[in-house]
């Protein structure tokens, strides 16, 4: 039997496993992958964000945010982001490129129920995020659902890096209904 690591199929059910993983484990790496878009104005941006789904079946995975940040504004001006998560634990790096749904307000209602109260607090912030405020705590949360969104990530790109004692990099395409393609590390 083969370590996971030296096939395409095992490399692509490492990848959506460690996701799951993310999902459900709050201590797992994949919880907090880095989420990048591109501004409004062409520069870069990056940021964490936690991992709520993923579904390799449908190949999305999602994450929430305030309808207000600056995240949704990149991704209204471009609906593309790119999702960067480091397992050391695997020595495994997964890169998922992704075109990007909004939902909120009515959408997102029933899932904005189940969200805890503690949780709820990071969905409505007076000014919005990423206004300038004078001191460091110039800011009020009062949790509203109006300003709760969810972000669906149709991943159409999963780039896969296993770095163990032989390197290996594989390509996962929506396009090439997922059959993995082995790349030059």
């Amino acid at each position: 039997m083969s370590d996971w690591y030296e096939t395409l199929d095992g490399l692509h059910a490492q990848a959506w496993q460690t996701l799951r993983l993310g999902v459900g484990n709050p201590q797992h790496p994949a919880r907090l992958p880095s989420f990048a878009t591109v501004s409004p104005d062409g520069w870069p941006e990056a940021r964490t964000v936690v991992l709520r789904s993923a579904d390799a079946a449908s190949a999305e995975v999602s994450v929430h945010t305030d309808l207000f940040s600056g995240k949704v504004q990149s991704l209204r001006a471009n609906p593309k982001a790119s999702l960067h998560i480091w397992d050391s634990e695997q020595a495994l790096q997964l890169r998922m490129k992704a075109e990007v749904s909004i939902a909120s307000g009515a959408d997102t209602r029933l899932l904005w129920d189940k969200i805890p109260d503690h949780t709820q607090q990071s969905y409505g912030v007076t000014p919005p995020p990423g206004s300038g405020i004078d001191t460091a705590l110039d800011y009020v949360k009062e949790p509203d659902p109006d300003t709760f969104a969810v972000l669906t990530c149709r991943i159409s790109q999963i780039d896969v890096v296993h770095l163990g004692d032989d390197h290996r990099r594989a390509l996962f395409s929506r396009d090439n209904n997922w059959a993995g393609q082995w790349l030059s590390p």
